[in-house]
């Protein structure tokens, strides 16, 4: 039995390989199809995600590649800076999304390229 929808959090975190819009934008992109596809999401089921990128990365806003996709035009994206940390993962980029998803349904929480050692409990599909 599928339980009602409830709002939902889902995180998830890449790397970029450099400070560049395109390297940016290739990671973002592959986050977000991660996230998607893993919690099996269509947009309408979004309602915010927040995009948190270290010091290091200011090439472009990663909610500006999320903003591009179809279907994303009602989805409330917002770019904040990571809080600096010493040791921190270099060139990092987190997210946040809130989403409608079936309370029963198990979520995915996306931690790909360097990103994966911050949870490693979470790369992949878990």
């Amino acid at each position: 039995m599928t339980l009602p929808l409830q709002l939902r959090g889902l995180r998830g975190a890449t790397t970029s390989s450099d400070n560049t819009a395109a390297s940016i934008s290739d990671a973002v992109a592959e986050l977000v199809d991660a996230l998607m596809e893993q919690n099996q999401l269509q947009p309408d089921q979004l309602v915010s995600v927040t995009f948190s990128v270290t010091t290091d990365l200011d090439a472009c806003f990663p909610a500006a590649t999320a903003r591009h996709r179809a279907g994303w035009d009602t989805v409330a994206l917002l770019d904040v800076q990571q809080m600096a940390v010493h040791g921190d993962l270099a060139r990092c980029i987190r997210l946040l999304a809130h989403a409608w998803l079936p309370g029963d349904q198990p979520l995915h929480h996306p931690y790909l390229r360097g990103a994966a050692r911050l949870r490693p409990d979470r790369s992949g599909h878990s």
